[in-house]
Order: C-alpha cells, then structure tokens, then sequence
C-alpha cells in the first residue's frame, strides 16, 4: 500500500534497541521522517531498511548531555523518549536516565516547540516503590510533565516480541539448567503485551498530534502468572524442567550476589518489583486510557512466541510439535 510522505519529523530519543525498531518502522510506514538520537548511530544501521531511502537519519546524542538531545530534537514535530535501563550502574544510573533523562528529553521537546511529547515508563512506576527502578520511572514522569506540559505517558507490562529479555532470557537458561526459579512462588501477575501493539499506539497517538496529557497502561489480552509464563516458555521448546520456588528472601539473597556481575541477570530491585502484579489497572481500563481505548486488538503470547522461541528447541525448527526431533 502506498503512503503518501509526510514532512513531520519525529525525533526517538533511544530509538535503536529493541522497542525502538519496532516504533521506527511502524512510523516509517506512515511515512514519518525519523531521527533516532542514539550513542552509537553507527551501531544502528539495522533501521535503515526499515523505512525508504533517506527517511531514517540515525545521530549522536545521550540524555546525559543535554546539549545534543537539543540538537537531535530541533525541527521535531513530535519527540519520544525510549531511554531506560534494567539495573543501575555507574553513569548510567536510574536516576541519570530514568529522571534527569526525561526531564532532558521534554525540555529539549519543549524548546524545538514540538507538537507532543511522548515518555516511555513502566507499569510499577510509584513515587513511593521499594524498589528504586520504579521510583525513577515515576520521578522521571513527574519530572517531564513539568517540563513539557501535555506529556503523554505509556506504561507497558512486560513486553514480548523476537529481542525480547524475558521469553529469551529463560529459554535459554531452559537449555543447560535442571530447574527454573519460581521467585516469590511464581504467583505474581503479568499482562505480557507485543512490542508491535506498543508501536501501533504510538503511531496512533501521533496520528492524533494531540498532547493530551493522558497516562496509557498497555497490556495484553491475558493476566498469566510467573509461573504460567515460565511453564509455557518450556511447552514452546519443548522442554522439560522442574520449576522450583524460591523464597522471597532468598530471592533477594541471590540478587544481591548476581548484582555484582558487570550484566546481573537478577537484581534485588527486580525481586522487589516481582512482590507487585504488573497488570493494567482498573481506572485505566474504565477511562479508555489502554491499547483497546486505542482501537488496537493485543496479540496473544501464542500469536507471537513460538515464532521466535524455535531456536531454542532441540533440534530447532525441526523439532515436531511433541518435542521430537522431525
């Protein structure tokens, strides 16, 4: 289907990782010209056949210096900021990226004299959470309305598509490891939600170019437990493994001793956000402020994961449906 080219600039603060790609080309291919302001543009060069020749213009930029987040945002009709990271450490702490980062993004949003502005948080987010990751979310949301009134903020629960940190991340631990952690006795609550739902909200919300303020919380078309979530990643492999239930205080035992590794796969801010459901929550759903206010039907975990969980199979995508190799 043609589409016709658009002269808006759409500026992805953090627009080269996993969710970015996902936003990049759903905006490509309404024809948005897009800026990716990244720290390492020539690491990007897997946008480019996302959109037409020219379309996406990959820069140089960090929140930590707001100089260039100025610089990547000036001619921008819409601005949206991506940058997170999962555990604090060094200059990229929480508190860098998460709250100075998003005041950053929505000052410079502010002064390109942008349309809207658009941060990406998380479900969890709570000013007064014991875990720190989900202080700054909130502070870093608190902290871009007040810079660029209108905000619009998304919450997504945990977000699946074929990078994804959660599905990959424990089919590949199902490969070696006799067993699979059930933290807190795996009963705390997910609405995992497709990376490309998220895209498409974006994308209608920038359609509307209205900065209204609003607070979305996305999430799937099913509440499934931890333990659900890890039982159906080993049905997708076929494979199988004990799940064993770990103590919260244990939990955090192990979190403390994995958070000294350069890349912990477990942080003890992690157990902490664990102790919460990380669902949609009623208001939201009542005032319309979800994917299906926005008019988008969720894919289902079944839709998209075994199409990219194959690889950790057995024999790969020659292994039968039963789990034996075809």
């Amino acid at each position: 289907m043609f589409v016709q080219p658009s002269d808006r600039l759409i500026t992805i603060i953090g627009g080269s990782g996993f969710l970015g790609r996902h936003i990049v080309r759903a905006l490509a291919r309404r024809g948005y010209r897009i800026r990716v302001a990244c720290r390492r543009p020539d690491l990007a060069g897997h946008l480019q056949p996302l959109g037409n020749t020219g379309q996406i213009v990959a820069v140089q930029a960090n929140v930590r210096y707001p100089a260039s987040i100025n610089s990547a945002c000036e001619g921008a009709y819409a601005v949206i900021n991506l940058t997170g990271v999962l555990y604090s450490a060094g200059a990229q702490s929480f508190d860098a990226v998460h709250a100075f980062g998003a005041e950053t993004a929505a000052r410079a949003a502010k002064l390109a004299r942008a349309q809207m502005f658009i941060q990406m948080s998380a479900i969890g987010a709570d000013a007064a959470s014991p875990a720190a990751y989900a202080r700054s979310k909130a502070e870093g949301e608190a902290r871009a309305r007040a810079a660029f009134p209108g905000t619009i903020v998304l919450r997504p629960s945990i977000v699946f598509g074929p990078e994804d940190s959660f599905f990959n991340r424990f089919a590949s631990l199902a490969r070696t490891a006799p067993f699979l952690p059930l933290i807190g006795g795996g009963e705390t609550k997910f609405a995992p939600v497709f990376a490309g739902d998220i895209a498409e909200a974006v994308v209608r919300l920038v359609d509307r170019g209205e900065a209204g303020g609003k607070t979305y919380e996305l999430g799937g078309p099913q509440i499934l437990s931890f333990r659900q979530l890890l039982q159906f990643t080993l049905d997708t492999i076929g494979r199988k493994r004990l799940l064993l239930p770990l103590p919260w205080g244990l939990a955090k035992l192990q979190a403390a001793l994995l958070g000294m590794l350069p890349n912990p796969p477990l942080t003890i801010d992690q157990v902490e956000m664990l102790r919460s459901d990380n669902i949609v929550n009623a208001e939201a759903q009542r005032e319309g402020r979800t994917l299906e206010g926005l008019g988008i039907e969720p894919q289902s975990i079944e839709a998209i994961v075994p199409a990219y969980l194959y690889r950790y199979r057995k024999a790969g995508q020659f292994t039968a449906p039963n789990g034996i190799p075809e």
